[in-house]
């Protein structure tokens, strides 16, 4: 059970990794990367960021970049949470691959009802 400051802390920063990765990717054409969920532990030290990646065949590739450069980009985000929070939280991102999953269960009813008629 995710208590109320967790809440308003993991919408804070999926609202500030949002932006951040929105000025990257506008640099990087033809890549856009989204914010879907952040998950932040109870004693908060602890942020799991689920990412979506379009094109998704990119995904892998640029999670990959991304922790690597997982140390700059929670310096940055520091920088823009600095007097909402304390100690800005260890940060860790996760491939959302929630869209391709659902896009692949269309594609199987999709099949289905093609065959029904």
């Amino acid at each position: 059970m995710e208590s109320t400051r967790q809440a308003k802390i993991a919408r804070l920063l999926q609202k500030e990794l949002s932006e951040i990765f929105r000025q990257q990717t506008a640099k990087t054409h033809g890549v856009i990367i989204s914010v879907s969920q952040v998950r932040v532990s109870p004693d908060l030290s602890i942020a799991r960021a689920y990412l979506s990646v379009f094109p998704s065949d990119k995904g892998e590739a640029m999670l990959e970049s991304i922790n690597k450069s997982a140390k700059t980009i929670r310096y940055e985000l520091a920088q823009k949470v600095r007097f909402q929070l304390r100690k800005t939280p260890e940060l860790f991102f996760h491939l959302d691959d929630s869209l391709d999953y659902i896009e692949n269960i269309d594609n199987l009813l999709g099949k289905k009802e093609g065959a029904e008629e």
